[in-house]
C-alpha cells in the first residue's frame, strides 16, 4: 500500500459504563487491545451522582495491569488526590474549575509519587486557565458533553479545544496527552476523529451498550469507526484507505 497516513491513537473505556456483573469478563477481553481504563471518581456535589471510588481501582488490578486514569468530579480536589496516590492510581486527573490556588501543589504530589498529573476541561471551561500550568501536566481531558452522567448531548463545539492544545503542543514543544471524554460512537466518531485526539474515552454508546456481549460489542465499534473515519485498525496503528 502507497502514501498511506499512519497515526496512532488510545482507546480507554470508561469503566462505569461497564457490566459490572461480568467484570472479570469484560476487563480479560479489553485488556489485550485497548490502551487504558478510565475510571470516574464522583463525590455527590461537584455532579449530582457518586460513581467509583478509589476503592474499585484496587479491585481493577486484581485483573488487569494496564494503565489506570482517575477522572475527578470532585469538590475537594487535594483530598481524593491523596486517596489517588495511596492506590498509586497512574494518571490523576482533577477539575481544573477548583484548582485554583492548588493545582501545583497536586501536581507536584503526583509527580512526586512517581505518577502522571492531568487536568480536566468541563464543556464551558476555557484553555486559558490551565495555561499557567499547562507546561508541567501531563494530559488533559476535553469533555464532551457535560460531566456527571453517561448519554448526555454531544457538544460538537467543545471539538475546537483539541485542535487549540494540539496547536499548543506543537508550537510550544510540550508533552501532554490530549484525551477526549464524552459520547464517542457512531455518530461523533467521524468529528472527533478529524478533531484528532490521542485518547479517546469510549462508554455504552460507543462500546459496552451495543450488544449483549463484549466481543461482539468490540466488532461492532471497530466496524463502526472504519467506517464512519476512513482508517481501520491495524496492531495498534490506524490506517488510512483513502
Amino acid at each position: 500500500m502507497t502514501n498511506v497516513k499512519e497515526r496512532r491513537i488510545q482507546l480507554s473505556p470508561s469503566l462505569m459504563t461497564m457490566d459490572l456483573d461480568q467484570f472479570k469478563e469484560e476487563i480479560t477481553f479489553l485488556d489485550g487491545k485497548v490502551n487504558s481504563y478510565h475510571v470516574d471518581i464522583m463525590d455527590g456535589h461537584f455532579v449530582p451522582n457518586i460513581t467509583l471510588s478509589p476503592w474499585f481501582i484496587e479491585q481493577v488490578r486484581k485483573v488487569s495491569s494496564l494503565p489506570l486514569s482517575a477522572h475527578m468530579m470532585v469538590t475537594d480536589a487535594p483530598v481524593w488526590v491523596k486517596k489517588l496516590i495511596d492506590v498509586k492510581c497512574d494518571y490523576i486527573c482533577f477539575p481544573s474549575e477548583v484548582a485554583n490556588g492548588v493545582a501545583f501543589s497536586m501536581i507536584d504530589d503526583i509527580h512526586a509519587a512517581g505518577l502522571k498529573a492531568g487536568v480536566v476541561l468541563n464543556p464551558e471551561t476555557q484553555i486559558d486557565i490551565i495555561k499557567p500550568y499547562i507546561d508541567v501536566i501531563d494530559k488533559i481531558t476535553v469533555m464532551t458533553i457535560d460531566p456527571g452522567f453517561a448519554g448526555q448531548k454531544f457538544l460538537a463545539g467543545t471539538l475546537s479545544k483539541i485542535v487549540e492544545l494540539r496547536r499548543i503542543r506543537e508550537e510550544s514543544d510540550l508533552s501532554y496527552e490530549i484525551e477526549m471524554d464524552g459520547s464517542t460512537n457512531l455518530k461523533h466518531w467521524k468529528m472527533i476523529s478529524d478533531a484528532n485526539p490521542d485518547v479517546y474515552v469510549i462508554g455504552r454508546s460507543g462500546l459496552f451498550g451495543l450488544t449483549d456481549n463484549i466481543e461482539d460489542s468490540w466488532s461492532q465499534m471497530v466496524e463502526e469507526y472504519e467506517q464512519t473515519t476512513g482508517y481501520r485498525f491495524d496492531n495498534g496503528k490506524y490506517q488510512s484507505r483513502r
